[in-house]
């Protein structure tokens, strides 16, 4: 799971749809912009962009201390953000382009968690 979420830009409202209310458990950092999010991302943290063109999730390696760097729906990464990002990795899709933002960062989500304990239950038998 994550352990806190940044919203960049004002265009961040609370959803209906957010049934477990993230905001109430976990930290929400809200920044005006990515200069403010490239000063208080933490150190040492990989940013991975979900965006089309990356590497497909079933062969990406999370990285131990990753930031999912998730665009808008109607615009995606900006060029200059994946440019700054250590990695980028793609979801395929059957009938779609893409998936909406909360989909996709679950669906990269669980992927990690999945392959934390795959590497997890490897050690053990």
């Amino acid at each position: 799971g994550a352990s806190f979420l940044f919203t960049i830009g004002q265009r961040y409202k609370t959803q209906a749809t957010d049934t477990v209310q993230a905001p109430t458990r976990i930290p929400l950092f809200q920044l005006d912009d990515w200069t403010n999010f490239a000063t208080f991302a933490p150190r040492g943290a990989r940013w991975v962009a979900v965006e089309m063109g990356g590497t497909p999730l079933e062969d990406f390696e999370h990285p131990r201390d990753a930031i999912y760097i998730m665009g808008s729906e109607d615009g995606g990464v900006p060029k200059s953000v994946l440019r700054a990002c250590h990695e980028v990795v793609s979801l395929d899709s059957e009938r779609y382009a893409s998936y909406n933002v909360a989909v996709a960062a679950s669906i990269v989500l669980y992927d990690r968690m999945a392959k934390n304990r795959k590497l997890a239950n490897k050690g053990t038998d």
